[in-house]
């Protein structure tokens, strides 16, 4: 990939960050041949910081690193947009988004698939899915087992707020469950439609 540094006076080019799953726009930084060449070289979103004159990366201090999954240049080799996975807020305001936006998908559990995905291959000391899916096919079919028991007893009561949470737990779960036998929710409303077709 050809960066041409020379366009703008100060030798850095201005890099959009997205998040690589829900696709929304994280925040805008500059880079430098040495940014670059340390974001490479760790898999962790460096800049160069204008205020702090000197490199910089993302979530140093916080913890919320930018973990990169693909650098691209634009057409005319002066921007990048690098295309990353968020590991907590991004803004220093403590918003998903530097435009205070909410980091999801517009199909909110078609990003969450993608998420559930993502994490599968995670560190589960980091990650409560892929600690899950390290337990196996028992263990997660088991753990939807027990969230729809809870939604059942909760359907009971009168705590709408308490049945919402634990309807939601159930969800998560089987979206967890049919990643793990290697379906999606696609797959399912499929069978839902052709059962509707035949009536």
């Amino acid at each position: 990939m050809e960066i041409n540094f020379s366009k703008y006076a100060d030798g850095l080019v201005p890099a959009v960050v997205q998040d690589s799953i829900t696709q929304k726009v994280l925040m805008l930084g500059f880079m430098n041949e040495a940014a670059i060449a340390q974001t490479n070289a760790t898999g962790k979103v460096t800049f160069y910081s204008r205020s702090k004159q000197r490199l910089w990366t993302k979530g140093e201090e916080s913890g919320n690193f930018l973990l990169v999954k693909s650098i691209l240049a634009d057409c005319d080799n002066d921007t990048l947009l690098i295309k990353a996975e968020p590991l907590g807020p991004v803004c220093h305001t403590g918003t998903d988004t530097c435009w205070a936006e909410t980091n999801r998908k517009e199909d909110f559990l078609t990003g969450l698939e993608e998420i559930i995905e993502s994490r599968r291959n995670a560190s589960p000391e980091e990650s409560y899915v892929a600690r899950l899916f390290q337990k196996g096919i028992n263990k997660i079919a088991q753990k939807v087992g027990e969230e729809a028991v809870e939604v059942v007893i909760e359907a009971k009561d009168h705590d709408e707020d308490l049945f919402k949470n634990e309807a939601a737990d159930l969800l998560f779960h089987y979206l967890i469950l049919l990643n793990a036998k290697g379906f999606c929710l696609q797959d399912i409303v499929d069978v839902l439609a052709k059962r509707h077709e035949k009536k």
